[in-house]
């Protein structure tokens, strides 16, 4: 049965009380309401924003302000990135993910919807429309994301079995076995700490639930590696300048790339949260990466 569940993706729990929201819900209740053991940040342990090394309070600050500054002019950030293949990776990821009529998808660091528009597209209005049908919560740290998402789903007729929660990845404001698929794109390395961010995962899924990341990764083969530097730390911050009037927070999402685990260490970490059947695909000789895993 587990594995049935797994394979297709079908979910069967009722999240009526998230659906058809069109405002941004603070997670303040949902916290209160599924209190556990809360996850810190200390400015007396050091992580890395970018090739910096900072406290984890610092950290989490900056990304908040990266995001805040990048909200508007998200999709052009990822064009740039990506030269414009991200929307055919997220194609291709969401025909991988393969939801069904009845999926509950939790899309984390997705505020601006990309995923999530997907989504729903492709489960379709009759999916969405019944009772107990396909349904995606877009969950998000960053309130200016999640704004560009609710105007998004508003100019693009997605009115039902869409929800917009505000708060943290290490601390999903959720009760254990909720969600048939939890999903996160170009969002995990910008996390505080990641193996808290993956065991939450783990715990909010269902069994037999999926977790999938699309994440940039580390280019293969070796020799396309310069190629793509030079691009990457002489091109995109110049190109954030002129497009959107920021160098800094260009740079910083260049050097978040080289700081994140290559793809086997990244599905080692998968393992250690708890889930089976790790696997990953490389897009585009490794500029990104999709991995996934099962909850059993």
């Amino acid at each position: 049965m587990i594995l049935r569940n797994a394979l297709r993706l079908r979910g069967s729990l009722d999240l009526s009380r998230f659906h058809n929201i069109n405002s941004i819900t603070s997670s303040l209740l949902h916290q209160q309401k599924f209190a556990r053991q809360a996850s810190t940040y200390s400015d007396d342990k050091t992580t890395h924003f970018g090739f910096k090394n900072v406290g984890e309070k610092e950290k989490k600050e900056a990304v908040l302000s990266v995001f805040h500054s990048v909200a508007d002019s998200y999709d052009l950030m990822n064009d740039a990135m990506s030269l414009g293949i991200h929307r055919v990776w997220k194609d291709a990821f969401m025909k991988k993910l393969d939801p069904g009529p009845n999926t509950k998808l939790l899309d984390v660091a997705g505020g601006t919807g990309d995923i999530s528009f997907r989504f729903l597209d492709y489960v379709g209005k009759e999916a969405v429309n019944k009772d107990d049908g396909a349904s995606v919560t877009v969950f998000d740290i960053n309130a200016s994301m999640l704004k560009v998402g609710e105007a998004r789903a508003s100019e693009l007729g997605h009115t039902k079995g869409i929800s917009f929660v505000q708060g943290d990845a290490q601390e999903l404001p959720f009760e254990d076995n909720t969600f048939d698929c939890y999903t996160i794109a170009f969002g995990i390395r910008n996390v505080v700490k990641i193996d808290e961010a993956l065991k939450e995962a783990h715990r909010v899924l269902k069994p037999g639930g999926r977790f999938m990341c699309l994440e940039f990764s580390k280019v293969k083969p070796q020799e396309l590696e310069s190629l793509y530097d030079l691009y990457s730390f002489q091109v995109i911050p110049p190109m954030g300048k002129i497009l959107a009037g920021d160098w800094d927070s260009y740079q910083y999402l260049v050097e978040s790339i080289r700081k994140f685990p290559d793809q086997d260490t990244f599905a080692e970490m998968i393992r250690e949260a708890g889930f089976s059947f790790v696997t990953y695909e490389d897009y585009t000789f490794g500029v990104a990466a999709v991995h996934s895993g099962f909850k059993l």
